[in-house]
């Protein structure tokens, strides 16, 4: 058994213009580490540009939204559009979007098909998801890339309960959004507070199947640990996931400028192990990771580095 790379050239042609933090050169900076020799072992597969894309976005997000983002893109040669002050559509933007859920559907295949050799998968995309809620596009965020794969998997598997644990610097409101009111759909987070988007208290609890875990300005590793073993980690095993999905944001890092976490590349390890050890025991193994946060080149690099090892030596 393997992991597998899921990425695609057209994500660097999300442009959100200069000084944007989320920007193309997050994916260069991965693309040039996981290229090194220590990760020849991974599988790697393009994000498809799907042609049920669509239905399966109507999973997390209704109709009227989709057509909404659909009408608000800018054509070749127009300016961006920008659907909330932090989130960009350029004129190619639509297609990364597209193969950014599609990374997503195709990982959730890919781990549930017994023949496929693969059990868990890095998903390295942009834009990322966890803050667009149903009806709206916030953060840097489009679609709820990790919910409508989760959701997905429910539809396609008949996967009954999807996990989703979120260690992005910020809280994943949007995926918190999507699974508020269903008691099979679990999701944990760990993340700054008080910061953007201002949700994420510990009496946010949906009907028992939402977990925060807030943590200080200023809290490292220990903190960050503590959190997870008394509250995430628990609660997740309790839950017993048919899939386990990892919102993978890696600006909760000491050299992160959007935030004041101060984790480093082990305790991003430690994290990945820990939820690799539930999945493992409750899911098969199938862990299925995206990409959300991290803004320090440099910090994202080693950080993915060391997540996707973990990933890898836990599908051996």
């Amino acid at each position: 058994m393997s992991t597998l790379l899921i990425t695609h050239p057209s994500f660097v042609e999300h442009d959100t213009g200069p000084g944007h933090p989320e920007r193309p050169d997050r994916m260069r900076a991965i693309d040039k580490v996981l290229s090194h020799e220590l990760f020849n072992g991974l599988k790697r597969e393009t994000a498809p540009l799907r042609e049920d894309v669509e239905a399966q976005i109507a999973l997390a997000h209704p109709s009227a939204y989709l057509e909404w983002v659909k009408s608000a893109r800018p054509g070749p040669g127009e300016e961006p559009v920008r659907l909330d002050p932090d989130t960009v559509l350029s004129p190619t933007s639509w297609e990364p979007a597209l193969r950014a859920v599609g990374a997503g559907l195709m990982a959730v295949d890919r781990v549930f098909d017994a023949n496929s050799g693969v059990k868990n998968v890095f998903a390295q995309i942009r834009p990322c998801g966890h803050h667009a809620e149903r009806e709206r596009a916030m953060g840097f965020c489009i679609f709820s890339n990790v919910a409508i794969a989760g959701l997905y998997a429910r539809k396609a598997y008949g996967a009954e309960r999807i996990a989703v644990v979120d260690f992005d610097v910020h809280h994943g409101n949007g995926t918190q959004d999507v699974f508020w009111s269903d008691r099979n759909l679990y999701f944990g987070s760990t993340h700054q507070m008080p910061l953007y988007p201002g949700t994420g208290a510990l009496n946010e609890t949906g009907v028992g199947n939402i977990w925060n875990a807030p943590l200080r300005p200023g809290d490292g590793g220990e903190p960050f640990k503590e959190a997870f073993e008394a509250r995430i980690l628990p609660a997740l095993r309790s839950f017993s996931p048919d899939l386990v999905l990892i919102s993978a944001g890696f600006d909760a890092h000491r050299d992160d400028p959007l935030a004041n976490l101060q984790l480093t590349e082990p305790d991003f390890g430690w994290a990945t192990a820990k939820i690799a050890e539930v999945a493992e025991k409750h899911a098969g193994g199938r862990l299925v990771s995206m990409l959300e946060g991290g803004y320090n080149l440099a910090a994202l690099a080693r950080s993915v580095a060391v997540h996707v090892n973990v990933l890898m030596d836990a599908a051996r």
